[in-house]
């Protein structure tokens, strides 16, 4: 239970600092400005983003429906850029307030926060509903993949609480901030989160394929920083500054912080030096009013007077003379006639006002919870009808498929139902090839899922895998029809063997090679050759990265082979810095052999410890589809961004090697790949030899060019060619994926 409740802990305490940090401020603001009226204007805009969330959440729930992930991440987004615009709109409202906060504060506060209203409401809905949908979404596909709610509710509860009770302590500390040193604080402050909310809504645009770049990385620190550690949890909730991070990103944060913060600092210096320039004796327009009676509705004179009172004049319980009569319950009831008796009946008394009865205050809450309430049950009802066609299929540990008949052709949805005691994986085949048209995994007892797949001519059957069991096939049936669904044939261990045993051996090779080039670079380095060093190490670091493939089964050895200094807190000068980076910085930024005789000793030990220590070592075979992928997608991300160069200047020679790793991985799955996909491997080929071709431009006998030396055009190409050959290869983990049905 507990180890599901993490994640959504994390979650609950993320979402609920980014929502509740900017609604706390918004209703320290009207509390300090004596207009305790507005909030509940406020708290209905929250209610109602709680009230959208919790109907989410009931929808997901009882539909067993999700939204795509794209359109997700595009939804988001599209909140978040929403969001800082009524936050930046709030933040230069508060500027203007803090502007004229003297005597006439009691006059004009009234007419300002009318302004604003309407911000303020749909800024806390906004804040608290695009968490909340975030939240509402993560909790039930965590629920969804651990087979049980109780944790990921308990984590994600514990986690908003906390984050409750922080907000709450930045509520009761801004109370106690004079009026204009309050408004300028909270105004920076906001700033800064909505700078980050921006940077987050542009990464989930990106995600969602609004905008472009989302491989390209201005920042990566994920070799560093663990994303889940408290401290990156806690930057992230408040800040939504996240270890990685797009240039799109970087630009926006950048950008809108300058451009902001400096308008708003401009607009204090303006408003102090006004103030500065003021005539003591200046006249208050509140002398010229009668005083108003003072109003429950307003907060009490704070018994602190530092706390009651700003640098520009006190703020005072007493109602201003222009107030509305909707600012008190007392102003709906009539006031007696100067004169006149109660029920005496003078015939020369006007007739008394028809009294107008106000609204109750419960009324806009209660209609902003219940609407979303009905909302959602009228989806649940009336919004998942059986599909046509549709059948129900019980799964379990000893039969699978039961109530299975021949399905009509076309998109065909059935109810997948788990009537065992086990979770169990629900595969529907083709009997005579086992190919796999459409599959559920984690199918946990006593759920019900809905599995969609294209039924076209042919024969279907049911497999069902429990945990822990042997898999169950249901009695075929068959189709009449054309051809025309697509079928996934299953890759089991056995069918990865062959091409694992042959990545192995062409790793232990590698290694062989490495081990006798870093002993060669280490002794360059202890007899001071080190123009020599300088060739040698990009030879040996050329050798290492044509392995990538292997990485994840190097366990610690990567690390102190090819770790980059990131995360390190006394970065290139940090004692755990080694391996090939650490020589690269110091043959690179003239350090002498000296420095760099116990580093490459060490390098030279780490490579044969390596080669010894690899033929025991775990290689799951899962990893040589995965890797087709990633090797390049790391390239993109690292040598193509520069972020892995210590001033060698070469990654574009390390890229090549990247992509010679990446051939040789094809060549041992190519079998499996032609019988699956036979024109995917056609366009790979071609795509590899076009950003061969760039980098054999790059390319000058012993040198290559260093990535800052190419021009926008030529790096936009290199890009370019990288990002089609990773869309070309995104199928290969799919298609080679290791499943149970085989």
């Amino acid at each position: 239970m507990w180890d599901d409740a993490f994640p959504s802990f994390l979650i609950g305490l993320r979402e609920g600092l980014e929502g509740g940090l900017i609604v706390s401020i918004l209703v320290a603001t009207l509390v300090r400005a004596g207009a305790r009226s507005r909030l509940p204007q406020v708290w209905t805009g929250v209610l109602a983003a709680v009230a959208l969330a919790l109907g989410f959440g009931a929808v997901l729930t009882f539909t067993a429906a999700s939204l795509s992930a794209t359109a997700q991440e595009a939804f988001g987004g599209a909140l978040s850029v929403v969001a800082v615009a009524f936050v930046t709109a709030m933040v230069f409202w508060m500027r203007r307030s803090a502007r004229s906060l003297s005597g006439e504060i009691k006059q004009k506060v009234t007419g300002a926060l009318a302004m604003g209203a309407g911000m303020l409401i749909l800024t806390s809905f906004l804040a608290v509903g695009r968490e909340g949908l975030e939240t509402a979404l993560f909790l039930w596909t965590t629920a969804r993949a651990a087979g049980e709610s109780a944790g990921p509710l308990a984590g994600a509860g514990i986690g908003l609480v906390l984050a409750a009770c922080l907000c709450w302590g930045l509520y009761r500390r801004v109370l106690k901030i004079n009026l204009t040193k309050f408004f300028t604080a909270t105004g920076a402050v906001l700033i800064v989160i909505a700078a980050g909310v921006l940077g987050y809504g542009l990464r989930d645009l990106q995600e969602g394929g609004v905008l472009p770049g989302s491989t390209a990385y201005a920042v990566d620190l994920s070799g560093g920083i663990d994303a889940s550690s408290w401290y990156a949890t806690l930057v992230q909730g408040v800040l939504n500054l996240t270890p990685t991070m797009t240039w799109v990103q970087v630009v926006a944060y950048v950008g809108y912080l300058a451009v902001v913060m400096t308008l708003f600092v401009r607009g204090v210096r303006a408003s102090g030096a006004g103030a500065g320039s003021a005539p003591a004796s200046s006249p208050k327009p509140a002398a010229a009013v009668a005083p108003a009676a003072p109003s429950a509705d307003l907060p009490a004179a704070p018994a602190d007077p530092a706390a009651a009172t700003s640098d520009r004049g006190p703020v005072t319980g007493t109602r201003p003379a222009h107030s509305s009569e909707s600012e008190s319950e007392s102003e709906s009831e009539p006031s007696p006639q100067p004169g006149s008796e109660p029920g005496s009946g003078s015939g020369s008394a006007a007739p008394a006002a028809p009294v107008r009865r106000r609204r109750p205050a419960w009324v806009v809450p209660v209609a902003v919870v219940a609407v979303p309430a009905v909302v959602a049950g009228l989806v649940v009802a009336l919004g998942r009808p059986k599909p046509a066609g549709a059948q129900t299929v019980a799964v379990s540990e000893t039969e699978c498929g039961n109530g299975f008949t021949a399905p009509r052709t076309g998109r065909q949805t059935f109810q997948m139902h788990n009537t065992g005691s086990k979770t169990s994986e629900v595969y529907l085949i083709d009997p005579a090839s086992n190919a796999v048209y459409g599959e559920i995994e984690g199918l946990a007892p006593g759920t019900t899922r809905d599995l969609v797949a294209t039924v076209a001519g042919g024969s279907y059957a049911w497999r069902c895998v429990p945990t822990g069991g042997k898999a169950v096939t249901s009695k075929a049936v068959r189709v009449s029809g054309g051809a025309g669904a697509k079928a996934v044939v299953p890759v089991s261990e056995q069918d990865l063997a062959g091409p694992l045993r042959q990545y192995r051996h062409y790793v232990d090779a590698g290694l062989a090679t490495l081990v006798t080039q870093t002993a060669r670079l280490n002794d360059d380095i202890q007899g001071g050759h080190l123009d020599a060093a300088r060739a040698d190490w990009l030879t040996a670091h050329r050798t290492y990265s044509s392995l990538g493939a292997a990485y994840g089964t190097f366990e610690d050895f990567d690390k102190k082979i090819d770790g980059r200094p990131d995360g390190l807190a006394g970065g290139v000068a940090d004692k755990d810095f080694t391996g090939f980076h650490r020589i690269e910085y110091g043959l690179w930024h003239g350090q002498d052999a000296g420095l760099l005789k116990a580093p490459a000793r060490l390098l030279a030990a780490d490579a044969a410890g390596l080669r010894k220590a690899f033929p025991g070592q775990d290689f799951d075979p899962g990893d040589l589809p995965l890797r087709a992928h990633e090797i390049l997608e790391n390239t993109l991300q690292f040598e193509l961004t520069g972020d892995a160069d210590q001033g060698s200047g070469t990654e574009l020679a390390t890229t090549d090697a990247n992509l010679t790793g990446t051939g040789e991985l094809l060549t041992v799955l190519k079998p499996l790949l032609t019988s699956r996909a036979p024109h995917l491997l056609p366009t790979v080929e071609r795509d590899t030899a076009r950003l061969r071709a760039l980098l054999d431009a790059a390319h000058h006998g012993d040198t290559w060019t260093p990535l800052d030396r190419l021009d926008a055009a030529g790096r936009a190409r290199l890009d370019g060619a990288t990002g089609q050959l990773l869309e070309d290869l995104a199928p290969v983990p799919d298609l080679l994926e290791i499943r149970k049905s085989a």
